[in-house]
C-alpha cells in the first residue's frame, strides 16, 4: 500500500516531506494552544506554525523552513491544500488558499523577532 504522502510529494515536489510532517505537528500544537480540538483557520494555523518553529528551531527557524522549500506563508497554504486534495486534511466551504497569502513576513518573524530563543528539545 502506497504512503499517501508519497502521492502528495509526487504531485507537488516543491516541498520536502518534513514540511508536511511539520504542518501536521503544528496543527496539533495549535489545537492544544486553543484548548480544544476543532477546525482551525489558516491564520490560526500560521500562528501555531510560527510558535512551534520558534520553540523548536529558534534562530535557525528560517534556515530550517527554507531547507524544506518553505519561504512564505503562501507556501504553507499550498502544503495545507495539497493535504486537503489528498484527503489527509479537511476544510470548510469558507477555507481558501488566500487565507495564507502574505500573513507575515518570514524575515520579520524568524530573523528580527523578539520571540527568538534557543531551540527547545521538548516541543
Amino acid at each position: 500500500m502506497e504512503n499517501p504522502l508519497d502521492t502528495v510529494l509526487a504531485k507537488d515536489p516543491r516541498f520536502r516531506p518534513e514540511a508536511y510532517l511539520f504542518v501536521h505537528d503544528a496543527l496539533g500544537h495549535t489545537c492544544a494552544r486553543l484548548g480544544q480540538r476543532r477546525h482551525v483557520t489558516g491564520r490560526e494555523l500560521l500562528e501555531g506554525i510560527k510558535d512551534i518553529a520558534l520553540k523548536r528551531y529558534g534562530a535557525m527557524s528560517l534556515a530550517v523552513l527554507n531547507s524544506w522549500g518553505v519561504r512564505t506563508t503562501d507556501d504553507f497554504g499550498a502544503i495545507v491544500f495539497n493535504l486537503v486534495d489528498a484527503e489527509l486534511l479537511s476544510k470548510t466551504e469558507e477555507d481558501r488558499i488566500d487565507d495564507f497569502h502574505a500573513v507575515y513576513n518570514f524575515d520579520d518573524v524568524f530573523v528580527r523577532s523578539d520571540d527568538i530563543a534557543s531551540p527547545k528539545t521538548d516541543v
